[in-house]
C-alpha cells in the first residue's frame, strides 16, 4: 500500500534499507554465529521508516503501511498457532509415532538410498519440520549408510532431499505458512500449485537413488539394529493401529475438498486430541497441555526422545515473530516506495513472465546466499516481487512456489546458511575436520535443486503458471494491495482498481 503523492526514492536510496539490514544480519550470523534474525529485521525496519521520514513521510503514514501488510498476514499466524496444536496431539495421540513405525520397517538394503529418502518425506510431512528430520531418522540413516559402506555424501543427499521435501508442502510446516502468508495466496492451495515442481522432482531422484542403491549397496547384509530398537520403542510406548491414521486423513480429505485451511487444521487437531484420549489413555488436561507446551517423552532412545517430544503453541513463537517483523519491514519498505522502485529496475530487464519468474527464484536463493536465513529469503522477495505479479495479471501463487522453492529448499545446499550448517552438523559430516569432500551432498541433494529448475522453466515455457482469476483480483482491490503495471516509462504501484477487481487485464504498454 503506497503514497502515490510522495516522492520515489532513487534507487540507491530504495537499496541502502536492504543493504544495511543484511550488513547488520550478517554481524548476528557470521561474527555473533546467531541465527536469529528478529532483531537485525527490527533495526532495517527502523532504517526504513529513517529513510521516509527524510522523504517526506510522517511516522502515522509509515506505521499504517506497516500494520496494513501485518493485518494480512494474520490469517497465516493464526494457521501457524494451529499447526502447533496439531503437532503436540498428533504424537500425543500416535499418529506420528505411527508413520515413522512403518517407513522404518520399510527400509531394505537394495533400495536403501530410495527409501531413505522416502521415509525422511513422510517424518517430514507428517511432522512439518525438516530440521527434526534430519537431525533423528536423517542422522539415523546415516549410521544405516556408513553399515552399508556408502559414502557419507551419498546418504546425506537422500537424507536432504527427503526431509526439505517434506517440509517444502506439508501444511504443519513454517516455511510453508510463511510463503503464503507474506504473498497473500491460501494456504491449500499454494501447496497444490507446488505439486508440479515437487512431484517431478521427486520421481527423478527416486530413480537416480534406486540406481545408485543397487549399484552400490547389492544384498549386502547390514546390522539394523538401530532401526529394531527404535520401532520396538515406539511400539512399547504407544498403541499403534490404523485408526490413528484418521485424522491425517481428514485433513488431506478437506483440502482436497478446497475447505478454508484453519478449520480444517483445526478439525484435525480436535479429532486428533481425542485419538489421544481414546487409544493413548492421555487426559483431557494432559491434551490440553501438549497443545500449548508440546509433547513430553522419556524413553531412553535419544533418537525418539529428539524427534518426538516438540509441538504445541508455544513452539511457533519464535517464526510468529519472525513472520510479524518481517512483513513491518516489508510493509515500511512498501510504503516508502523503495520495494516499487526496486522492482521497476528488475522489471525493465524481465519484461517477460519466465525473466520475472526466474528474478524472484534468483532472488530468494541470493539472500539465502548473502543472508544465510531461509525465513528472510521467502519472507523479502515475496512483498518485494507481488506488486509485479499482480501488475502482469498473474496469481501470485507463481510467487509463492518460487520463494518457497529458491528459500526453503536451496537453504540446506548453503553451507553458511542457517539450513546448511545444521544439516552438516546434525549429519557429523566432518567439514571442519577437512572432510571436504562430504559437501558433495550439495549436488547430490537432487531434489532440492531440481524443483526450482523446473519451477524456471514451466515460467518460460507457460506451464503450471496461473493467471489471477477473479477472485484474487477482487482481494487484491478489497485489501488495496499495490500493483505493479508495465509501461515505457517509469512503472507506478497504484491500489487494485474496481476493474480489477471485475477481471479486466492489467494495463499493458
Amino acid at each position: 500500500m503506497t503514497d502515490n503523492n510522495k516522492p520515489r526514492p532513487g534507487l540507491v536510496l530504495a537499496l541502502l534499507p536492504i543493504v544495511l539490514t543484511l550488513a547488520v544480519l550478517g554481524v548476528q550470523l557470521f561474527y555473533f554465529g546467531d541465527f536469529t534474525p528478529h532483531i537485525p529485521l527490527a533495526i532495517g525496519l527502523a532504517i526504513t521508516a529513517s529513510i521516509g521520514w527524510m522523504q517526506g513521510y510522517r511516522w502515522v503514514d509509515m506505521e499504517e503501511g506497516i500494520l496494513h501488510v501485518v493485518r494480512v498476514g494474520l490469517p497465516s499466524i493464526a494457521i501457524l498457532m494451529t499447526v502447533g496444536m496439531i503437532v503436540g496431539v498428533w504424537i500425543a495421540s500416535g499418529t506420528v509415532p505411527l508413520l515413522i513405525y512403518y517407513g522404518l520397517q520399510a527400509l531394505t538394503p537394495d533400495i536403501f538410498l530410495a527409501a531413505g529418502m522416502l521415509l525422511c518425506a513422510v517424518v517430514s510431512v507428517s511432522l512439518g519440520t525438516s530440521w527434526g528430520t534430519t537431525g533423528t531418522v536423517g542422522l539415523a540413516l546415516m549410521g544405516i549408510g556408513a553399515g552399508f559402506d556408502i559414502p557419507m555424501y551419498w546418504t546425506a543427499g537422500a537424507v536432504v532431499s527427503g526431509a526439505f521435501f517434506g517440509d517444502k508442502i506439508s501444511p504443519l510446516s513454517d516455511t510453508t505458512n510463511l510463503a503464503p502468508a507474506v504473498t497473500g495466496v491460501n494456504l491449500f492451495d499454494h501447496i497444490r500449485n507446488m505439486l508440479p515442481t515437487t512431484v517431478p522432482a521427486m520421481l527423478i531422484a527416486f530413480v537416480i537413488y534406486l540406481v545408485v542403491g543397487f549399484n552400490v549397496i547389492g544384498n549386502e547384509a547390514v546390522d539394523f539394529s538401530k532401526i529394531e530398537l527404535i520401532t520396538a520403542t515406539l511400539d512399547q510406548n504407544f498403541d499403534l493401529s490404523w485408526v490413528l491414521l484418521i485424522p491425517a486423513i481428514l485433513v488431506l480429505g478437506l483440502a482436497v475438498m478446497k475447505m478454508p485451511a484453519l478449520p480444517s487444521l483445526f478439525a484435525g487437531a480436535l479429532v486428533g486430541a481425542a485419538l489421544a484420549m481414546v487409544m493413548q489413555g492421555q487426559s483431557l488436561h494432559d491434551v490440553f497441555s501438549y497443545m500449548q507446551n508440546g509433547y513430553k517423552l522419556e524413553t531412553g532412545v535419544s533418537e525418539i526422545d529428539s524427534l518426538l517430544n516438540r509441538g504445541g503453541i508455544q513452539s511457533m513463537t519464535w517464526v510468529i515473530t519472525l513472520v510479524m517483523i518481517a512483513l513491518g519491514f516489508g510493509g515500511a519498505l512498501e510504503k516508502t516506495r523503495c520495494l516499487e522502485v526496486i522492482i521497476t529496475a528488475i522489471l525493465r530487464r524481465a519484461k517477460r513472465f519466465g525473466s520475472l519468474q526466474a528474478s524472484a527464484v534468483g532472488t530468494a536463493v541470493a539472500t539465502n546466499l548473502v543472508a544465510g536465513d531461509p525465513y528472510l529469503s521467502i519472507a523479502l522477495p515475496g512483498r518485494m516481487f507481488a506488486p509485479a505479479y499482480r501488475g502482469k495479471g498473474y496469481s501470485t501463487l507463481n510467487l509463492s512456489r518460487a520463494v518457497e522453492e529458491g528459500g526453503t529448499l536451496v537453504s540446506p545446499l548453503v553451507p553458511w546458511n542457517a539450513g546448511g550448517a545444521f544439516v552438516i552438523t546434525a549429519l557429523g559430516l566432518g567439514i571442519s575436520d577437512g572432510q571436504i569432500e562430504n559437501l558433495l551432498y550439495i549436488p547430490l541433494a537432487f531434489a532440492c535443486w531440481l524443483s526450482p529448475l523446473l519451477g524456471i522453466a514451466y515460467g518460460y515455457l507457460g506451464w503450471f503458471s496461473p493467471r489471477a482469476s477473479k477472485a484474487e483480483r477482487q482481494r487484491w482491490h478489497d485489501e488495496s494491495e499495490a500493483i505493479l503495471y508495465d509501461t515505457d516509462g517509469d512503472d507506478a504501484a497504484v491500489s487494485a482498481s474496481a476493474a480489477n477487481a471485475q477481471g479486466a487485464a492489467p494495463a499493458r504498454s
